[in-house]
């Protein structure tokens, strides 16, 4: 019995889960962004749990989530705002320049 030790390897003419990450990202960079400011906003907060003071756990923990949330918000709309530059005012600039 011989094992196949390729049988991890992706089939031919199909990416491998880092080169499918690093296309995806050079397609949309906002998306690693977005996420990365969601976790970092995670983590402070959460480095900041004993020095809450007098707030209570839920209420620490909703601020938390509704301020990760916002970043990641953000960076979707920052993206969807840059593609309707990209689609439509870029285009009817060269469009205008080309008559």
């Amino acid at each position: 019995m011989s094992a196949n030790k390729g049988w991890w390897a992706p089939p031919e003419g199909e990416d491998s889960v880092s080169e499918k990450f690093l296309r995806k990202t050079r397609e949309s960079p906002l998306v690693p962004i977005g996420l990365g400011g969601c976790l970092m906003v995670a983590a402070y907060r959460i480095y900041r749990l004993k020095a809450r003071g007098s707030t209570k756990m839920s209420i620490h923990l909703i601020h938390t989530r509704v301020a990760a949330q916002a970043c990641a918000v953000g960076a979707i709309m920052l993206g969807a705002v840059y593609t309707m530059y990209r689609d439509c005012i870029k285009r009817t600039a060269q469009d205008a320049g080309e008559k």
